[in-house]
C-alpha cells in the first residue's frame, strides 16, 4: 500500500498538484497536510491528522466510482475521519473557493482555529 501511495505522489493530477501547492508547508492556518496518505486499506488524496480531515479531489474518473467512493467514505466515517470532497473542476476554476471549502470544514471541526484566522492578514 505504501508503494502505491508513493506512485500516486509521483503521478498527481493537475488539480491535486495545484491544491498541494496551497496546502503544503502549513500554509492553511498552520495545519499540516500529507498527500497520498495511507489510511487503513485506502489512500487519501490529502490528510490532516490534527483535524482527522481527509480531502479528496474528485475528477471525471470518479463519476464511475461513486459507489466505491461512498463505501470508502463510510469506512472513513467509522474511523472518526471527516471527508471533504472537492470537484477537480472547482480547483481548476477557483482555487480560492476550494480552499474556502476546506477552511469551513476545518473551522467546524476545530473552532479554536478561528484564532489563527484572526491573526492572518
Amino acid at each position: 500500500m505504501l508503494e502505491n501511495a508513493r506512485e500516486l505522489r509521483r503521478r498527481m493530477t493537475l488539480p491535486e498538484v495545484l491544491l498541494w501547492q496551497k496546502l503544503r508547508g502549513k500554509q492553511l492556518l498552520g495545519l499540516r497536510f500529507r498527500r497520498q496518505h495511507v489510511l487503513g486499506p485506502h489512500i487519501a488524496d490529502f490528510y490532516c491528522h490534527e483535524l482527522r480531515l481527509v480531502v479528496e479531489v474528485d475528477g471525471r474518473a470518479h463519476e464511475a466510482q461513486r459507489a466505491a467512493d461512498q463505501s470508502r467514505d463510510v469506512w472513513m466515517d467509522e474511523q472518526g475521519l471527516t471527508v471533504a470532497r472537492l470537484p477537480a473542476r472547482m480547483i481548476l476554476q477557483d482555487i480560492t473557493e476550494a480552499l474556502n471549502v476546506i477552511l469551513r470544514v476545518a473551522l467546524r471541526l476545530m473552532p479554536s482555529l478561528r484564532d489563527r484566522l484572526d491573526g492572518v492578514g
